[in-house]
């Protein structure tokens, strides 16, 4: 089963023990630049409004902080608890996961045919996932690849390390978003 993504602004779930996903969509681009700095700051609005709105709480209770090299978190006035936060972007989508109950993990990724995924993979996939990969026709490759990459990085973002060369990770469970066609995507628990 996939996590339902919820898009911004819109209907939201009532929230409770579980994990919210929201989605914005940004102007058209490379993501990069201006755009990227736009998307990042939108994206931060939209956990504001999203938590004040299913909290039935003021946004100026809620922020979001940002330091450079470490991963966004959110600070609630007057929770004892602090949610977990896990940002994504890719094309013009912004996604972010909130967790009441702790770390999480969230990557989003465009698929599309890579030239060298077999060297990618091996390195930072591992030779298992390398394998699964080259063992696929060409067409489901693009999608496989990036659903693999989604995986990991949101992994990664789960135990808040860094991209590098292929090591094990502890356990972490993997579920897949609702997401369309063009666009590959993971939540780490």
């Amino acid at each position: 089963m996939a996590i339902v993504v919820h898009p911004w602004p819109g209907p939201l779930p009532p929230w409770g023990d579980e994990v919210l996903v929201i989605s914005v969509v940004n102007g058209d681009g490379d993501g990069k630049g201006a755009q990227r700095t736009q998307a990042r700051a939108r994206i931060r609005i939209a956990v504001r409004e999203a938590l004040a709105h299913v909290l039935g709480i003021a946004i100026e209770r809620i922020a979001v902080h940002s330091n450079p090299g470490s991963a966004p978190h959110v600070a609630i006035e007057g929770w004892p608890l602090v949610p977990g936060l896990s940002i994504s972007h890719a094309g013009a989508v912004s996604m972010v996961a909130i967790n009441p109950h702790g770390a999480v993990g969230l990557d989003l990724v465009e698929v599309r045919a890579t030239s060298d995924w077999a060297r990618v993979a091996h390195d930072y996939l591992g030779m298992a996932c390398a394998i699964r990969l080259a063992a696929l026709p060409e067409l489901e490759r693009p999608r496989a690849f990036a659903q693999a990459w989604a995986e990991r990085e949101a992994c990664l973002k789960l135990y808040g390390e860094p991209l590098a060369e292929w090591t094990p990770l502890p356990g972490c469970r993997v579920l897949a978003l609702e997401l369309p066609l063009e666009l590959a995507g993971a939540l780490a628990l």
